[in-house]
């Protein structure tokens, strides 16, 4: 699994392809839309920013997956989230705005899991890394 400072590298390294391209390469990564997720650190209280992929949305909710590559050990983003769901999201280059967080039910993620993880086998191949349920996070505009 990566450790926290190559988790830290890569989101540094998309963030570098979406500078040097103008944002033309970086806000879709396989078929998936990415966002910026900023969360406030849970025991820091700094915004922490990572990119993550959507591979699930219905009407204005993005949905992410707390996976971390099938770790063991859930993302620092998803502590700082269920510490507080107030976050800011930049889409396809846009604006950060205000938006909420919250980790899905467990009957939304019943719903939704099966439809995303078919969609992208990849999800499904970290759920069998890791005895852990992933979770999934709803994020809606505030």
């Amino acid at each position: 699994m990566p450790s926290d400072s190559q988790m830290k590298a890569m989101n540094a390294v998309h963030r570098v392809a979406l500078k040097l391209t103008g944002g033309k390469v970086g806000w879709k990564l396989r078929g998936m839309p990415v966002v910026e997720l900023t969360t406030t650190g849970r025991r820091s209280g700094e915004p922490r920013t990572v990119m993550l992929t959507s591979p699930l949305q219905e009407g204005d909710t993005y949905v992410v997956v707390a996976s971390r590559g099938g770790d063991d050990k859930p993302p620092a983003w998803l502590h700082n989230v269920q510490a507080n769901g107030d976050v800011t999201v930049a889409l396809a280059g846009g604006p950060a705005t205000p938006w909420k967080a919250r980790v899905a039910t467990a009957e939304e993620r019943a719903r939704m899991w099966p439809v995303l993880s078919t969609a992208h086998k990849n999800y499904a191949a970290y759920q069998r890394k890791t005895e852990r349920e992933i979770p999934l996070v709803l994020l809606t505009p505030a």
